[in-house]
């Protein structure tokens, strides 16, 4: 990974997990983060709402920054079609991870790959259902405890301190962790950004 130096593919995100995940599947890149509204829109639907940010975290990285590819994506939890964003405070990683608590949700990426030079946009969505055992209260309070909940959509992380709250995952894991590396592989091959 190359921060913010010249490179042929960029990942318009400042996750270390999705660093981490493009690293380990060996692609070279370099990261320049996004900034942009992730508001949601009225009526917007959980998948066109991560696609839609996913285009625009891209874009407005590759207007900015010399390379080819560029990368954006987002992750969201879904609860009963409701998206469960960033905890605000420790009330509401309460709030989220006790209705979690013994249920199925949904964890929903959107990404898209962006040819700046072809001028071509691809888009894709995946989502991965997720089953949490029920939890304890104390459980709850000691892993928000840690802060790790706080930056988190649906207020945890599969790969940190919540691992042993996940009963099942039906779908890709790494999407769960926020990229989805089979299918973003998938678009960078077919668009020759890797072989």
């Amino acid at each position: 990974m190359k921060e913010n130096s010249p490179s042929t593919i960029v990942l318009a995100s400042a996750s270390p997990r999705r660093s981490e995940l493009m690293s380990l599947a060996e692609i070279e890149f370099a990261v320049v983060p996004a900034d942009i509204c992730e508001d949601i829109l009225p009526g917007e639907l959980p998948v066109d709402h991560v696609v839609r940010l996913s285009h625009e975290k891209a874009d407005a990285v590759a207007e900015r920054t010399p390379g080819r590819f560029f990368i954006g994506a987002d992750t969201i939890v879904v609860l009963d079609g409701a998206i469960l964003g960033k905890p605000v405070d420790a009330g509401d990683a309460l709030r989220m991870l006790s209705g979690l608590s013994g249920r199925n949700h949904e964890v929903i990426t959107g990404f898209t790959v962006y040819d700046k030079i072809g001028g071509i946009h691809i888009s894709r969505s995946v989502c991965t259902e997720v089953t949490f055992k029920k939890l304890q209260h104390y459980e709850i309070a000691a892993y928000i405890a840690t802060g790790c909940p706080m930056d988190k959509a649906g207020a945890y992380a599969i790969q940190g301190g919540a691992v042993h709250f996940v009963r099942s995952i039906n779908g890709s894991y790494t999407n769960v962790i926020g990229l989805p590396m089979t299918e973003l592989y998938e678009v960078l091959q077919a668009m020759q950004a890797v072989e």
